[in-house]
């Protein structure tokens, strides 16, 4: 018996063969199903104003949608504990799904619920995404024996570059099937348009499936459904002042997107290019975007790289601001061509810096409170766009600029601040 046992022991001591896909696997496989949701769903949304104009629905439906977004960010992180963070992306998906199919109808009894379970979905989709991505960045630097910053920004800068390319992958696939009528006053193509997004959003919603599961501790305990739990969730954040430093950041991250979306192709873009220069324009300012998270991020290893990435950002984002305010006015001939295809790719370059590096800020900060700091980012951020959505109709292009001006230099000067105390208090560098 005692020869037995001791045949048996190195069988019984060795460990269980795992089923668990390497980290780098999952990071690549969630950032190829965004990439077929998102450049569905980008090009969909550049798309609501120009496509359902009657009483402005497609204006409005935004305008819900992230009024929705904000107000249900608040209550993500408990939902994203609850569900798992691959259980909450496949979930998230649907709403977009559902948004794409009420286009194909597109009514005030279609849109405005579809926006409304959008705004919900949307929430817990990025607070999972920014969760998971994390998750699997951290077991991949402990498993490789890696620095943490250098592997969360590569897999940040990955996952951000393939994002921005929706934009210019969208908008091209917009330009080659939409086609103007021939009163030039209505738009051919759309149905068409709106079923290949639909078969994108399929494909995205199976690569989400194949995801493995990650910290999905919080599926069977009882008290994160329990309203203390959800209030602390919330709250908590808050009372670090770390995350209080980089809300501004979070907040100017809304507004310069929603900047793109509202008043760059309307008010910059249209009166040079006209209307079927927008998905160009949108396309320049997508691949510049991807291109600069995917150097900016193998570029990231911790707080001070990260602080030097943010301010050439902030720079780029500032020489736009003052150009525009000080010294452009749409002009003919070629130059005048070129100038917001040029404005496009700048802003995309400080768009890529900046986000990149406040969504691996935030993980290497923030890694033991994933959902309820990714839930934050959210709630900062889409209210600032829902914000910007209703504002636009209603202030001159020179107040925006003004407005976007400030946003940037009290971002940046809390950035600032923030990488300071951190970097005195608690010694965390590259």
């Amino acid at each position: 018996m005692d020869r037995e046992a001791a045949a048996a022991a190195p069988f019984l001591a060795a460990p269980a063969p795992s089923s668990r896909r390497r980290p780098a696997a999952d990071a690549h496989i969630l950032s190829a199903a965004f990439l077929f949701v998102f450049s569905a769903y980008g090009a969909a949304q550049n798309l609501e104003s120009t496509v359902n104009t009657e009483g402005d629905l497609g204006t409005v439906s935004l305008g819900i949608l992230y009024t929705s977004f904000t107000l249900f960010a608040v209550v993500a992180s408990p939902v994203v504990t609850r569900l798992g963070p691959k259980r909450a992306l496949v979930v998230g998906s649907s709403g977009y799904v559902l948004f794409i199919l009420a286009n194909l109808v597109p009514t005030w009894y279609t849109m405005v619920p579809a926006s409304l379970y959008l705004g919900f979905c949307a929430s817990i989709i990025w607070v999972g995404q920014g969760t998971y991505l994390t998750s699997a960045a951290l077991s991949h630097a402990r498993d490789n024996s890696l620095p943490e910053g250098q592997t969360l920004g590569n897999f940040t800068g990955e996952f951000w570059g393939i994002m921005a390319s929706t934009q210019a992958i969208g908008n091209l696939l917009s330009l080659a099937l939409l086609r103007n009528g021939k009163d030039g006053g209505s738009v051919t193509g759309k149905n068409l348009l709106f079923v290949v997004f639909l078969g994108c959003m399929i494909v995205g919603i199976v690569l989400l499936c194949l995801l493995s599961k990650r910290e999905e501790k919080g599926d069977n305990d009882p008290l994160c459904s329990s309203f203390g739990v959800m209030l602390k969730s919330i709250v908590a954040p808050l009372k670090d002042r770390r995350m209080i430093l980089l809300i501004p950041l979070m907040i100017y991250i809304g507004l310069q997107h929603a900047f793109v979306w509202a008043v760059f192709t309307k008010s910059i873009v249209t009166p040079v290019l006209g209307i079927s220069g927008v998905g160009g324009a949108m396309a320049i300012y997508g691949a510049a975007d991807a291109v600069c998270a995917l150097v900016t991020g193998y570029l990231t290893s911790g707080l001070h790289s990260a602080t030097l990435i943010v301010s050439f950002g902030a720079i780029v984002q500032a020489v736009v601001l003052f150009w525009l305010l000080l010294f452009y006015s749409p002009m003919g001939g070629l130059f005048g061509a070129a100038a917001p295809l040029l404005i496009g790719a700048l802003w995309g370059v400080g768009d890529g810096m900046l986000n990149t590096e406040l969504n691996a800020v935030i993980g290497l900060l923030f890694k033991d409170a994933k959902e309820a700091s990714f839930a934050q980012f959210k709630v900062w951020e889409c209210g600032a766009v829902a914000v910007i959505f209703f504002l636009s109709p209603l202030i001159t292009l020179q107040a925006m600029l003004i407005l976007m001006t400030a946003g940037l230099f009290f971002a940046f000067g809390a950035f600032l601040f923030l990488t300071i105390v951190v970097d005195k208090s608690s010694g965390v560098r590259s």
